[in-house]
């Protein structure tokens, strides 16, 4: 198979991989006893034509399911400063293990550490010594391992980035190592050699080590044979090669980079909130050095967080993703607790704080901050969201109105979203955007493309912050669910006029920790892939910026259709595409006649033709079969401004016709 990507190289890299891994297998069980005829007249006239909002579609980011700790911050170490125990010691140091028994080694927390905001450190009582023929250490020797975020994907070839701080009266003989689960295979190897009283006070060290081997279920160890004792504190393990050299995890950055996303919201909704405040996303703590930052309890989804991917991180991945940051504030209401009103204003300083450090001068208060942090330019933070679902509470309205009347005071350009969906209804307070979240079955999403078509046209625009298929129908991810997801977008791209941008929700899952069903990218700690809803929004992810064309799909009694156009332009080659659109979510195939008036240039004489469907509705992708339901492309010999087309039962299905005449030099042989 080879593929000449002259034209088509920008449709998506990710969809070349997908067909040269063989994704051409679909097939239906049944064979549909009818079809349906049906037809799709698309006016592609400049006079009716209506221009995309240039930040349609984007990603929604929760720190759920181990999406970011032990997922798209790629920091090896689980609980690295040794504080998920809590600030009294002896605290528990999960998932931190001894090597040795009672006998040579005791191991224990302590609050010794020189880092202010991070107290406890680790303890190691080494009571043996291959020096005393009375207690000599075991052959491996004694002292802790961490297995990270279950296993580390450790890989023959890769450099490992190893910080640690040590303190010891003692002389020491340490040895760090990269082993397989059991300790058996040695992957890499540093040894620290020091004598008495040269750790004296807190040592940070750093050094690589590059591997000799490949193992995803690996483990750091750091062991010794000498007697003494040893402190440990904030112990990191990262990868060298990391998306964009800024700690993100490059299998799973990619992947959010091949969707193209226009926004990133963070960090996320009930995250954010925190069950209780003390357990609040608070940005403060997480910027600055890593090894300053406290971490705090997801007390929402249940495990601990250093807060490694922090408020500079979230900025930082938005930029690297080409989109703009969309920050979720705490407004002082948490899930089962909130602030007295006595301290709002706090509060709204803390978040024009957070304003500053991301667009502030280098010369400011909170802009130094962002500079010594390696950023002098300021980030494109142009959107805040009051809080998250919290337009119910009795308080949430009179904070909303303090935090909005402070942020356009100081920063008026800044688009504010309120939690009170304005859909049904006008608001009762001022604000640019207001959130919306539908969570519902397949059948009622696929009705809800109609959602926002007798919502009034004055006031605010929607923002559809989170979305998804759940229930029995979502399974961990289908194909029903992304097919009526599809036809949801569908209906938000023809309401463009009252609707400014949409993301899923959730978007990361390690498969070793599931709390959300379906999400869009799964993941363990070498492997990912994509569901159905993750590649369905590959069909939609050219629809920012782009030209929308109105257009009707009319069947007879079979109102299982839903269809869109849209011009859009391939930067790269300055080549334009008329986009066609088509969701069946029935079980006829459908002989689908098109018809394309208005066009000001000619459509080339071929295209390209996507496809998402599989054999049955249930189909799931997974480890074992992660390209069972993913787009499948082919190309189209003659494409005009009339077709003839079959439209599968139960599919996704896009047209990308070059426009202008321009030579078509795809070919798949």
């Amino acid at each position: 198979m080879r593929l000449n990507w002259a034209l088509y190289g920008s449709l998506s890299c990710t969809l070349m991989v997908v067909l040269i891994c063989g994704a051409f297998a679909f097939r239906l069980t049944k064979t549909p006893s009818t079809t349906q005829s049906a037809t799709f007249n698309v006016d592609a006239s400049s006079q009716s034509a209506r221009v995309m909002p240039d930040n349609l579609f984007g990603i929604f980011f929760e720190e759920i399911n181990h999406a970011g700790a032990g997922g798209l911050w790629a920091e090896l170490v689980s609980n690295r400063g040794f504080e998920a125990g809590g600030k009294n010691t002896p605290s528990i140091f999960d998932p931190w293990v001894k090597i040795g028994n009672d006998s040579n080694i005791l191991v224990s927390t302590d609050r010794i550490s020189t880092l202010e905001r991070n107290e406890v450190a680790l303890k190691m009582e080494v009571l043996c010594d291959n020096d005393d023929n009375s207690n000599p250490c075991p052959s491996q020797g004694v002292g802790v391992y961490n297995p990270g975020f279950w296993g580390m994907n450790i890989e023959d070839g890769q450099v490992y980035n190893v910080v640690l701080y040590i303190l010891s009266v003692d002389s020491i003989d340490l040895s760090v190592s990269l082993t397989s689960s059991d300790g058996s295979q040695n992957l890499a190897q540093h040894t620290i050699e020091a004598d008495e009283q040269e750790f004296s006070s807190w040592t940070r060290i750093e050094f690589e080590l590059e591997s000799s081997g490949t193992n995803s279920n690996s483990r750091l160890q750091i062991t010794t044979s000498k007697c003494g004792t040893i402190w440990l504190d904030q112990v990191s393990v990262m990868p060298s090669d990391t998306f964009m050299g800024h700690g993100f995890r490059k299998d799973l950055a990619s992947m959010l980079a091949d969707i193209k996303p226009r926004f990133l919201r963070f960090p996320g909704g009930s995250y954010s909130q925190g069950r209780r405040l003390a357990n609040a996303f608070r940005w403060k703590s997480t910027v600055g050095s890593w090894e300053q930052r406290p971490g705090h309890l997801n007390d929402v989804w249940n495990y601990w967080t250093d807060d490694g991917l922090g408020f500079f991180e979230f900025l930082q991945l938005a930029e690297d993703l080409g989109a703009l940051p969309v920050w979720v504030i705490h407004n002082g209401i948490s899930l089962n607790d909130q602030i007295n009103p006595s301290s709002l204003p706090s509060f709204v300083e803390d978040v024009l704080d957070g304003i500053e450090f991301a667009r502030g001068d280098p010369e400011s208060t909170w802009g130094s901050v962002r500079t010594e942090m390696g950023h002098p330019n300021p980030f494109e933070l142009k959107f805040i969201s009051i809080g998250n679902q919290e337009c119910g509470n009795k308080n949430y309205k009179a904070n909303y109105l303090k935090f909005y009347t402070a942020i356009k005071a100081a920063y008026p350009d800044m688009k504010v979203v309120t939690n009170c969906d304005g859909s049904n209804g006008q608001l009762d307070h001022p604000a640019d955007l207001y959130d919306v979240h539908v969570y519902t079955s397949a059948s009622d999403m696929f009705s809800k493309s109609q959602l926002f078509d007798k919502t009034s046209r004055n006031g605010p625009k929607a923002f559809v912050s989170e979305y998804a298929v759940t229930g029995n129908d979502a399974g961990k991810g289908t194909l029903v669910a992304a097919l009526a997801e599809a036809g949801f977008l569908m209906g938000l791209e023809r309401n463009i006029d009252i609707l400014e941008m949409a993301s899923c929700a959730p978007l990361f899952v390690n498969n070793n920790d599931r709390r959300f069903n379906p999400d869009a990218i799964v993941f363990n700690s070498s492997m990912q892939f994509g569901t159905p809803s993750y590649w369905m929004q590959q069909f939609f992810k050219y629809s920012n910026s782009a030209t929308y064309h109105p257009s009707t799909i009319q069947a007879s009694n079979y109102p299982s259709l839903l269809a869109s156009a849209l011009t859009w332009e391939d930067t790269d080659s300055n080549r334009k595409y008329l986009k066609l659109k088509i969701v069946n979510y029935g079980s006829k195939v459908v002989s689908l006649k098109m018809s394309i008036s208005g066009l000001e240039t000619k459509i080339s004489s071929g295209g390209l033709k996507t496809i998402l469907t599989s054999s049955k509705l249930s189909d799931e992708n997974s480890f074992e079969e992660p390209n069972k339901v993913v787009p499948v492309m082919t190309n189209i010999s003659r494409a005009g401004e009339t077709m003839s087309v079959a439209i599968a039962p139960y599919s996704l299905t896009s047209f990308d016709l070059l426009l202008e005449s321009q030579d078509l030099r795809i070919f798949i042989d």
